[in-house]
């Protein structure tokens, strides 16, 4: 094994070459929110060869995310592979001109989660060993209960959950507001009085709507409504949480792809829960740093969506509380990775014998959704 002290500073272990494929899975189910239906998701997978090893990372984006990252071939080739601030920075830089946001940022993202695994595969040692743990094993909440299901389906997802000894469920609301009180209503029967039960609206709602929403799923005990409005109305959310039961807790940050939109989101006080996701804010990187800002602020700090990407680097954060575990991405991750972990009684815990994020694609399982 490597060990960290024999890589001396002045070391360069150059990038050799940079490969991006993207990949389109169909959903089990038709599948909806608060504003959008889909029935597939596209994860792009990105990998970085240097020192004789491969670092992996994927965003699920638009395929367009895997042009991006082609373009940044001729910036990562030679660098110094070890350095991924510096890279990481660079490649924020390169694409200013098409906005340090939206797919142009999750191409970044991709390209920063893979150094991070290169680099703790060149040193032979996982992750969150590599960043040092503050925590053994990260929360999870079971994240589904989509709009177009019907009460039974998510029923049964949810308490396939809890077969996981998962206790804390997250179903989406705000397609149909007549029908949200009755379906969170059979959600909370399904799951029990004890379990956690959350609603994200995906900004369906206006602030007023929300507000009135609140006040039904508060009979439920709901104690987490995301999104309620847009995410990017701070204002309005700000209002939302002015006026929600106190035991409801605000979240939102899964659309914060700069750190100047946690900074903003947080400094006006807007949410009680704050939400990043690697795969859109900027890597592994920029998901520390909306994590030390949170902690800053003494708000809890959660993750949206990709887990497997998530658990080495929550385990480093000492705000973080809990992460989402997310069925579409859950399910990828099991179809066309090696190494996944899986819930055991509701916490997923790395595998310390596996290096870097410990999970391999399988390429050949993945062949009839390439794109």
């Amino acid at each position: 094994m490597i060990e960290t002290d024999t890589i001396s500073a002045s070391e360069i272990i150059a990038i050799d070459e940079i490969k991006v494929q993207a990949y389109t899975i169909p959903t089990e189910l038709p599948e909806s929110d608060g504003t959008i239906e889909w029935n597939s998701t596209t994860l792009v997978l990105v990998r970085i060869f240097a020192g004789g090893k491969t670092g992996i990372g994927y965003t699920y984006s638009n395929p367009a995310a895997a042009v991006v990252i082609h373009s940044f071939s001729k910036i990562l080739k030679g660098k110094n592979c070890l350095h991924i601030s510096e890279i990481t920075e660079s490649l924020i830089r390169f694409i200013r001109n098409d906005g340090q946001c939206g797919i142009a940022m999750t191409a970044v993202s991709a390209v920063d989660i893979a150094l991070w695994d290169l680099k703790a595969k060149i040193l032979e040692i996982p992750l969150c060993v590599l960043l040092g743990q503050n925590q053994s094993s990260m929360l999870i909440y079971g994240s589904g209960g989509f709009t177009s299901y019907s009460t039974t389906q998510t029923s049964r997802q949810f308490l396939k959950w809890a077969e996981y000894g998962i206790s804390h469920f997250k179903m989406k609301v705000g397609r149909d507001e007549a029908r949200d009180p009755e379906r969170v209503r059979s959600a909370r029967k399904t799951i029990g009085s004890n379990a956690g039960l959350f609603v994200d609206a995906n900004g369906a709602y206006t602030a007023r709507k929300a507000i009135e929403m609140a006040g039904y799923f508060n009979e439920e005990a709901v104690s987490w409504f995301e999104e309620p409005v847009i995410a990017s109305d701070f204002g309005g959310m700000l209002f939302v949480k002015m006026h929600v039961p106190v035991k409801c807790r605000i979240a939102s940050g899964e659309y914060g792809y700069e750190l100047s939109y946690f900074k903003k989101m947080i400094g006006m006080g807007s949410v009680d829960v704050v939400q990043a996701d690697a795969t859109r804010c900027g890597g592994i990187s920029n998901f520390l740093k909306a994590g030390f800002i949170s902690e800053a602020y003494n708000l809890p700090f959660s993750s949206h969506c990709a887990p497997s990407v998530h658990l080495h680097a929550a385990l480093h954060l000492p705000a973080f509380e809990i992460a989402e575990y997310f069925h579409d991405h859950a399910r990828i991750e099991n179809m066309l990775f090696d190494g996944v972990i899986h819930p055991v009684d509701g916490f997923l815990k790395p595998d310390l014998s596996r290096s870097g994020l410990g999970i391999e694609f399988r390429f050949s399982d993945a062949t009839r959704y390439k794109i």
